[in-house]
C-alpha cells in the first residue's frame, strides 16, 4: 500500500461544506475534521466583517422535516454534515438566546414551572417517585439524539399547538417516523423544556462555551477578527479650544469632552436638516433614507416575516427591528421582543416649524431621523416595555 505524504493526509482530512445566509446565498467553506461550529462562525464573521459578539450560530436546517437547531459551539461540523440528508443545509444566523439562560435564568426557568420541585424540598425520596416503574417509558437516549425546533407549524405533524419541538436521532439519515415529537402550551414552556434538554445533554460544556468564547482548538483558524487598527490604538483625546492642542490625560475630562462634542454634532445635524428640508411633510433627503443603511432596518417586510426573524434570533428581551408600515406609507413600525412576546409600535411623522420629525409616543418625544430614535431608546426605555438591546440583523454571505 503506498504511503501518503503529509500534504496528502492534510488534504484528505478537509471536507467541503456550504453555508447559507437568510437570503439564500451560499458560501463554500473548507472544514478540517477538528473544526467546531464556533470556528466556522468565527471564520464567517471575519470574512464578512460582522460584529464578533459571540451571538452567531451555525444552524442545522432540515427543510423536508421542518426542523432546525443551532449547533453547540463545541460540536464538530464534519460529523454533523455526514448525517444530514441532501436537501438539508447549514445556515449562518444570529442567536441572541444561545447563552441567555446563564444571564437571566428566571426567564428560562420561571417559578411556576419549577414550583413542584421547590415545594417537595427533597421530602419525597427518589425510591417513592419510582415506586411504579411500569408507568415509566424511555423516550430517547440524548447521547444519540439532538433537540430540534419544529418550524413548519402544527399542520405537518397534526400537533395541538404551534409550540413543537422534536428529539431526532443524530446518527444516520432519519425518517419522519423515527422522530419523537413533543408539544408545549406556549413559547416560554417550549423554551424551558428545550433549554433543560440542552443542559442535560451537554452539561458543563455549555458553561465552558459561554465563559470562553474566544478559545479555538483548530490549528487552521489562524485568523483574528480586527477590533481596532494600529492607528486607532494610538489615538489620544485632544483639546483644541486654546491656541495649541493639548492631550487630555484625565479620563473623566476626556469622556466629558466626547459627550460635549457629540451634543454639538447633534445640534449641527439638526440645523442642517432644517435648512435642507425642501417642504413641509417632506424631510431632508438624508434624514429620509439614512436609516436604510442600518442593519436593524428591513424595509417593506410583512408583519409575519418580522415575527419569524425575531423568533429565529432568540426572542430575548430587547431584540428589535424596524420596517416600513404596511398601512401608512409615511410611517414605520418598531417590532420588539419582551418576555418572549413580540410587540409592534408605529412610528409616525410629525411636522414642527416646517420640519418633519419621527415619534412613537404621539409626538411627546420627537427625532429628526430613525437613527436618532433608535439611539435614544437604546439608552432610555421611554414608553417601551424595555430598552432596545439587540438588533435583528441579516447578513449576506
Amino acid at each position: 500500500m503506498p504511503s501518503c505524504s503529509p500534504d496528502c493526509c492534510l488534504y484528505q482530512a478537509v471536507e467541503i461544506i456550504k453555508v447559507f445566509s437568510e437570503d439564500g446565498v451560499g458560501k463554500v467553506v473548507e472544514v478540517p475534521a477538528d473544526m467546531t461550529a464556533r470556528d466556522v462562525c468565527q471564520f464567517l464573521v471575519y470574512k464578512n466583517h460582522c460584529l464578533d459578539d459571540n451571538c452567531w450560530s451555525l444552524v442545522e436546517h432540515h427543510s423536508l422535516l421542518g426542523l432546525e437547531r443551532c449547533l453547540e459551539d463545541h460540536e464538530l461540523v464534519v460529523p454533523v454534515q455526514a448525517c444530514m440528508s441532501p436537501e438539508s443545509k447549514f445556515l449562518f444566523r444570529k442567536n441572541y438566546a444561545k447563552y441567555e439562560f446563564f444571564r437571566n435564568p428566571l426567564n428560562f426557568f420561571p417559578e411556576q414551572m419549577v414550583a413542584w420541585c421547590q415545594e417537595s424540598n427533597g421530602s419525597i425520596p427518589q425510591s417513592q417517585l419510582l415506586q411504579e416503574p411500569r408507568h415509566l417509558q424511555l423516550l430517547s437516549d440524548l447521547e444519540e439524539s439532538n433537540i430540534f425546533t419544529v418550524t413548519t407549524g402544527r399542520k405537518l405533524h397534526n400537533a395541538p399547538t404551534d409550540y413543537q419541538f422534536c428529539i431526532k436521532p443524530s446518527k444516520g439519515r432519519t425518517e419522519q417516523k423515527e422522530l419523537k415529537m413533543l408539544c408545549a402550551e406556549d413559547e416560554q414552556s417550549r423554551t424551558c423544556w428545550m433549554t433543560a434538554f440542552r443542559l442535560l445533554k451537554f452539561g458543563i460544556l455549555l458553561y465552558q462555551n459561554y465563559k470562553t468564547p474566544h478559545q479555538r482548538k483548530t490549528a487552521i483558524s489562524n485568523f483574528t477578527t480586527p477590533v481596532r487598527s494600529v492607528s486607532e490604538n494610538s489615538l489620544v483625546a485632544m483639546d483644541f479650544s486654546g491656541r495649541t492642542g493639548r492631550v487630555i490625560d484625565n479620563p473623566v475630562e476626556a469622556q466629558s469632552a466626547a459627550m460635549e462634542e457629540g451634543h454639538t454634532w447633534r445640534k449641527r445635524s439638526q440645523r442642517m436638516n432644517v435648512l435642507g428640508s425642501p417642504s413641509p411633510l417632506h424631510p431632508s433627503p438624508l434624514s429620509s433614507v439614512i436609516h436604510r443603511t442600518q442593519l436593524w432596518f428591513h424595509g417593506r417586510i410583512m408583519r409575519e416575516e418580522s415575527h419569524r426573524m425575531i423568533m429565529q434570533q432568540g426572542q430575548v428581551d430587547g431584540l428589535f427591528l424596524l420596517r416600513d408600515s404596511q398601512s401608512n406609507p409615511k410611517a414605520f413600525v418598531l417590532t420588539l421582543c419582551h418576555h418572549q412576546k413580540i410587540k409592534h409600535f408605529q412610528i409616525l411623522p410629525f411636522e414642527e416649524d416646517g420640519q418633519v420629525f419621527f415619534s412613537l409616543d404621539d409626538g411627546s418625544t420627537k427625532f429628526t431621523d430613525l437613527i436618532h430614535l433608535v439611539e435614544f431608546y437604546q439608552l432610555n426605555r421611554g414608553v417601551l416595555p424595555c430598552k432596545l438591546k439587540h438588533p435583528c440583523t441579516m447578513v449576506a454571505l
